[in-house]
């Protein structure tokens, strides 16, 4: 379950920008996930939780979104929505897709208690 490498990862970063802003709790983190990151969005959620147990975020509460995945179809020179690896060009059914956005994950915010 790479999901709590993930978090225990997130807790870091947030626990640094915490202390950089002098912060003494989190209340809450807002994650986004990009549709194509191979991250279960409930899982890593839940995993955040386990990771923040006796830490300044043991209390907070974690909102993960999802982020839309998107790509470049050199076949008919498209910029395309994309939900997983492996589909096919949406407009012309090519599969010679360039991934453009959706692999990332990124704190998107932190709520300071």
């Amino acid at each position: 379950m790479h999901e709590l490498s993930l978090a225990e990862n997130v807790i870091r970063i947030v626990e640094a920008a915490a202390q950089q802003a002098r912060a003494r709790r989190i209340s809450r983190v807002r994650l986004g996930v990009g549709a194509l990151a191979h991250v279960e969005a409930e899982t890593l959620q839940f995993c955040c939780g386990l990771a923040a147990r006796q830490t300044m975020l043991a209390d907070a509460v974690f909102e993960v979104e999802r982020m839309p995945g998107r790509a470049h179809c050199n076949g008919c020179g498209q910029d395309v929505a994309l939900e997983r690896i492996g589909l096919p060009c949406p407009q012309c059914g090519g599969f010679d897709l360039l991934v453009t956005a959706g692999e990332e994950m990124q704190v998107l915010e932190i709520v300071v208690a």
